[in-house]
């Protein structure tokens, strides 16, 4: 997240949609949750000073329901850009 001041504008000007990318940050941060190599397990251990054991059962609903949202994304993408399409102003 903090280096979204710099890489949006670079995201924007590629023409990448900030959406779609954003849900492409989502499955990133699936990656730090889940063991063996996952970084966020590590620092919550270091700031809890459980077992990594139990940060990572701790962790498997969070990572789960974004597992979810990941494949209803990949069946119905229109979710995804249905609210901010809304809420956007329209021509004119």
């Amino acid at each position: 997240m903090l280096t979204m001041a710099v890489v949006e504008p670079m995201i924007r000007q590629a023409g990448i949609d900030l959406i779609w990318f954003g849900i492409f940050i989502v499955v990133v941060e699936m990656a730090q949750i889940t063991p063996p190599i996952g970084f966020n397990l590590f620092v919550m251990q270091g700031m809890t000073n459980h077992e990594l054991n139990y940060i990572a059962r701790a962790a498997i609903p969070t990572f789960l329901s974004m597992v979810l949202m990941v494949f209803v994304l990949i069946t119905f993408p229109e979710l995804a850009i249905y609210l901010p399409g809304n809420l956007r102003p329209g021509p004119g």
